[in-house]
């Protein structure tokens, strides 16, 4: 593949490219709750601006239909970019019509703009080839280089993943490059004590990259609400917590050929109800009150993570422990992340709910070696899934 630096370093002065970003962050109306992905991008975007690239950046934000929605528009991350850039990015109201031709052609050397929204034209995630190719061809047509540095939709066949790639010369984003060389650590030769933590609501969600890692891990720590469906499997009532009664058998498969590779909770936080003023208590893992739901692990099982984690070299974290968002049921995953900072190794934390459940705990990110952009990429990488993104900048 070829880089960032390959692409700087042939010049780029007056030409014009397109970045595909990753700017899908969280909105509270207009109001951007985390702008790590926006920073992330920063890097990569500066560095063309500063050697005279006319860059036109494009991303997605949330689930549309396939059509405008005022909900997931991108005009509340221009504002933020250029606060950053410390200069005005133009925002083009459109994905391919004449809003962006506009801000296309309005571009100087060093001058950025932001596209729509590219899920409001249905092109960018069709199943039909020629739908998303003839997509691909227009966003192409804005562009004499393509380079992607959005880590996080590198899994999805979508037009501007994959299709625009073959459309233009292509480069890897120095934030991919990143990712694949931090990642690349984890399923070569990762020093050992390697653990991994596993957090997040279901195990089939998980399934894949427990099956891939099982093997290779010294320590999987399983918390979050998928360890219910855990404890069910080894004999213990759960009461309303979530649990997945048809994969109860392939967490009991999991466990009998993982034996004390597997930790799970020895203590869990109940609750009442699922909301912030709830009642809670700590109870046994295998002592859940029928009428309660789990929502977070219990400090002993803090500790016992804490303490499987100290002497662990390579350390991978993907899945908060419990509801973070809620202050009744963050101190489990606060406790397992502070535990990862403490180590005297290499830590990644595997991006989504992770990475987000970091910055709004007040957990210093330097803390980690590596805090990914793209949790479900990063898993799909971990399982050794050919991710169509990095296939496309490859062929």
């Amino acid at each position: 593949m070829k880089t960032l630096d390959d692409l700087l370093s042939e010049g780029v002065a007056g030409r014009r490219v397109l970045l595909r970003a990753d700017l899908n962050v969280p909105l509270d109306g207009e109001k951007i709750t985390d702008d790590g992905r926006i920073r992330a991008v920063l890097p990569t975007l500066n560095a063309l601006r500063e050697a005279g690239a006319r860059v036109t950046v494009v991303s997605h934000l949330g689930r549309p239909k396939g059509e405008p929605d005022p909900k997931y528009t991108l005009r509340p991350v221009a504002g933020r970019l250029g606060e950053l850039l410390g200069k005005p990015v133009a925002f083009a109201t459109d994905t391919v019509g004449e809003s962006a031709q506009a801000a296309v052609s309005g571009l100087g050397d060093g001058d950025v703009a932001l596209l729509e929204n590219l899920r409001f034209n249905k092109g960018e995630t069709s199943k039909d080839e020629a739908e998303r190719g003839a997509f691909a061809a227009q966003l192409a047509a804005f562009a004499d280089v393509y380079v992607d540095d959005a880590f996080g939709a590198v899994h999805r066949k979508h037009a501007s993943v994959f299709d625009v790639a073959a459309l233009l010369p292509r480069y890897t984003g120095g934030l991919v490059q990143r990712e694949l060389d931090v990642l690349s650590k984890l399923t070569g030769d990762p020093e050992r004590p390697y653990v991994v933590i596993l957090g997040g609501s279901k195990v089939s969600d998980k399934l894949a990259v427990i099956e891939a890692l099982l093997p290779k891990v010294d320590r999987l720590l399983i918390g979050g609400g998928m360890c219910f469906t855990f404890l069910k499997a080894q004999g213990h009532e759960v009461g309303k917590s979530l649990l997945q009664d048809e994969m109860v058998a392939t967490c009991a498969d999991l466990l009998a050929r993982g034996g004390d590779k597997i930790v799970l909770p020895v203590d869990v936080v109940t609750a009442d109800k699922f909301a912030a003023d709830a009642k809670t208590q700590v109870v046994a893992a295998g002592a859940i009150p029928a009428d309660e739901l789990g929502l977070d692990i219990g400090p002993e099982s803090v500790a016992l993570f804490a303490q499987a984690v100290e002497s662990a070299k390579t350390v991978f974290w993907n899945g908060p422990m419990g509801v973070f968002e809620l202050a009744p049921f963050a101190a489990g995953t606060r406790g397992v992340a502070e535990a990862i900072t403490k180590i005297d190794g290499f830590s990644v934390v595997g991006g989504g709910d992770s990475a987000a459940a970091v910055r709004a705990l007040g957990i210093p990110e330097d803390g980690f070696s590596h805090i990914s952009t793209g949790g479900g990429a990063s898993l799909e990488y971990l399982e050794g899934k050919a991710l169509p993104g990095i296939t496309a900048l490859e062929g």
